[in-house]
């Protein structure tokens, strides 16, 4: 198929052409695991998600890694406040962001890298941008020398002179210019460390992408994302470090997704307007979530209301509905099946015809909304098939197998697995479960209880009497 991107680095759509034909390189950067992933963080996740879906299904083997940045001054202020380790920290929101994804039916990346498994190359990488004269020794501290490299600002079109600097582009007196960025902290009193030729320290934010996305796939990615918000400086200071080692393109192709705001208003701790992922699955069903993400083209602001979500859960209500009566009519032909039967050659004609559309769109730079178009389409089809006194099991197969085939990019069905519901006694032996977990205070599995139950659409009600559930 003929891919589109639009390349945020030339600023246009680009026909698609990995390095290789057939395998595709992509690395999108992961969350930094110091609290629960919210709303913003899923658009990302779900995206990128249905990005590597669409590769997959038209054929290409995909590589896809997703970092966990696993230390962090925010790690470091988190273990104080919980009284933990920087690792108990990590381990605790990677479990936490493990759950989540799976609630989201966001299927896991190839690799889930760790920044702090990968100390001696990020330090080796460090020492060659020393060593290429691009980066200094300053105090215990490392900084790349952005002058020295003529194209920074390359990526998100600003000048040197321009440029508005990051939060974490900190300016200090130890650096030479203030655009300066760090690439190794020296540690202060009693902070997690690192030996290196430097002193003890840790990596700087911008560094650990740069060495774990050339060590997975090698100087040169074809396909880089993130959020739009990480185009500066975090991907412009990746640039900077992995050309000036390689000498190469860190990536041929750049996609940055746009932001979400609550109610027209971004969201921000400040406002205190975070909707954390695991609070919405607790009232909002998985795939309404998918489904608001991927109705509005991944490049658009995008905002939440209950409105909002509300049409998405009956837009996906109607297509959950449409897939449970093929499976349930199919079941009724019993005996009478005709699996083996031709299908009539009209419906055969235009599914194929939604198919194609589908893939034209999703070919479109990743236009999910209209996509969604042509899966209503098969939803209007399936229905109108369904009400035909001339309709056969394999008719019914045939447009089920549609379905499914375009489900398996876009995820807006519950997986097989999910999908499964629960018998009685199976959720009344989740119940006992999970309160002894809770007296236990193995919060994480109780966690885990409750939102496989949510999952299968059964709503906890605590009573004078105990817990009580119900089918939703």
């Amino acid at each position: 198929m003929n891919v589109q991107i639009y390349n945020t680095l030339t600023r246009s759509k680009e026909a698609f052409v990995p390095q290789e034909p057939g395998k595709v390189k992509m690395y999108v950067c992961g969350p930094t695991v110091y609290d629960y992933i919210h709303i913003g963080n899923a658009r990302p996740v779900i995206f990128f998600d249905v990005v590597r879906r669409y590769l997959e299904y038209a054929g290409y083997d995909v590589n896809y890694i997703v970092n966990f940045t696993d230390v962090d001054d925010k790690l470091i202020r988190k273990a104080e406040q919980l009284g933990l380790t920087v690792p108990d920290v990590a381990d605790k929101f990677i479990d936490a962001f493990n759950e989540d994804i799976v609630a989201l039916g966001v299927h896991k990346a190839t690799i889930n890298p760790r920044v702090t498994e990968h100390i001696p190359s990020i330090v080796a990488f460090i020492q060659g941008l020393v060593d290429k004269g691009y980066a200094y020794a300053s105090e215990g501290d490392v900084y790349y020398r952005t002058s020295k490299f003529e194209d920074y600002g390359k990526l998100s079109h600003q000048n040197l002179e321009e440029l508005q600097f990051g939060i974490r582009i900190e300016v200090g007196d130890r650096k030479e210019n203030p655009q300066d960025f760090v690439l190794w902290k020296g540690a202060k009193p009693g902070e997690i460390n690192w030996e290196s030729p430097w002193g003890l320290g840790r990596p700087g934010w911008h560094i650990e992408c740069s060495a774990m996305a050339r060590e997975y796939l090698g100087d040169t990615l074809d396909i880089h994302g993130g959020g739009h918000d990480l185009q500066f400086p975090h991907h412009e200071c990746e640039v900077a470090q992995s050309e000036a080692f390689t000498g190469k393109p860190l990536a041929n192709y750049w996609m940055h997704n746009g932001y979400i705001h609550i109610n027209n208003e971004k969201m921000s701790k400040s406002l205190g307007n975070g909707i954390t992922v695991r609070e919405l699955v607790k009232r909002v069903k998985p795939a309404a979530i998918r489904y608001f993400i991927l109705s509005t083209h991944y490049r658009s602001p995008l905002n939440f209301t209950d409105e909002t979500i509300a049409q998405a859960e009956n837009s996906v209500e109607r297509i959950a509905n449409c897939a449970a009566n093929l499976k349930h009519r199919l079941t009724a032909f019993g005996e009478q099946a005709e699996a083996a039967a031709s299908v009539d050659p009209e419906l055969v004609a235009r599914l194929a015809q939604i198919k194609a559309q589908f893939g034209a769109k999703m070919s479109d730079d990743f236009n999910t909304p209209d996509a969604i178009t042509a899966v209503f389409e098969l939803v209007t089809e399936a229905n109108q098939y369904m009400n035909r006194t001339d309709a056969t099991a394999a008719g019914v197969a045939a447009i089920l197998e549609a379905l499914e085939q375009i489900n398996a990019v876009i995820g807006l069905l519950p997986e097989a697995d999910v999908n499964a519901e629960l018998l009685d006694e199976e959720i009344e032996a989740l119940i006992v479960e999970r309160t002894e977990v809770r007296k236990a205070k193995n919060w994480a599995r109780a966690d885990e209880i409750r939102d496989l139950l949510t999952e299968k659409g059964i709503a906890l009600e605590d009573t004078p009497q105990g817990i009580r559930w119900r089918r939703l």
